[in-house]
């Protein structure tokens, strides 16, 4: 009976003894799989690593030429930007001495245009008439008039003589003809002064100074003692040019005239 309590005793222990082994191993395969599976997970991230350590590489190798190509077309770019600047310098250094060059020969057409003004034909207007005349041309006759309006008539005459010659067909002519027989009539020239003033009545009958030149010649007439032919110049002139400040002086010279 003592037996048989004792065998179930030692019975009863060993199936209590029995779960907590079970529970020893299952924590041991537990571990081990957890261990694996870190093992695993490491080996994997290993193995990730490696492959991207070696794409690494491989996009590296590969992209080594493009980085030397992006460096040599840095280097291009630099190049030409130092070369615009260059050319943008030239090209500011060529319109400045363009513009200098330009400046310059304004300056030399203007010299040019200056230095021949003097000696380019001149617009004239005198006694209601425009032409062109020399500019050595209207100062001979300017130097000739001046000295009728001085007084100097023998030298007038002379100049006035001589300017003739030059430019008979001169725009100044018939002003120089009528200047010419007041510095013979101021020279007592009486018969040059009329064969002045005829002539000059002659080519310029409406000339605003006939009607003087005809009193003046008149009155040389008279000065040489030839009554008949002043008198016959006053009625011309009266009959010319009536209403003109000659034809009245005409008149009372007319009536005086014996």
């Amino acid at each position: 009976m003592i037996r048989r309590a004792s065998a179930l005793v030692a019975l009863v222990a060993a199936f209590a003894w029995l779960p907590a082994q079970a529970a020893l191993f299952a924590d041991d395969e537990a571990r081990k799989a957890v261990l694996d599976l870190r093992a695993q997970v490491k080996q994997n991230d290993e193995a990730q690593k490696a492959k991207i350590d070696a794409l690494s590489a491989q996009m590296n190798e590969m992209l080594l030429p493009l980085r030397r190509s992006i460096l040599d077309l840095n280097g291009q770019i630099e190049a030409l930007r130092s070369e615009v600047a260059k050319l943008r310098g030239q090209n500011e250094q060529l319109a400045r001495e363009l513009s200098d060059t330009q400046r310059k020969l304004s300056e030399q057409v203007q010299a040019l245009e200056s230095r021949l003004r003097p000696l380019e034909p001149q617009k004239v207007t005198l006694d209601g008439k425009d032409f062109q005349v020399d500019p050595e041309e209207r100062r001979q006759y300017d130097a000739a008039t001046g000295l009728v309006k001085r007084g100097d008539f023998a030298e007038a005459e002379a100049a006035l003589q001589s300017f003739l010659r030059r430019y008979s067909a001169s725009g100044y002519a018939d002003s120089v003809r009528f200047s010419l027989g007041i510095a013979q009539y101021g020279n007592r020239d009486c018969k040059d002064a009329i064969v002045s003033f005829k002539a000059f009545i002659a080519a310029a009958k409406d000339h605003p100074r006939a009607p003087d030149a005809a009193l003046t010649l008149a009155n040389c007439q008279a000065d040489l003692k030839d009554v008949k032919g002043a008198r016959r110049s006053l009625e011309d002139l009266i009959k010319t040019y009536p209403g003109t400040e000659a034809a009245k002086a005409a008149k009372e010279r007319l009536a005086s005239l014996k």
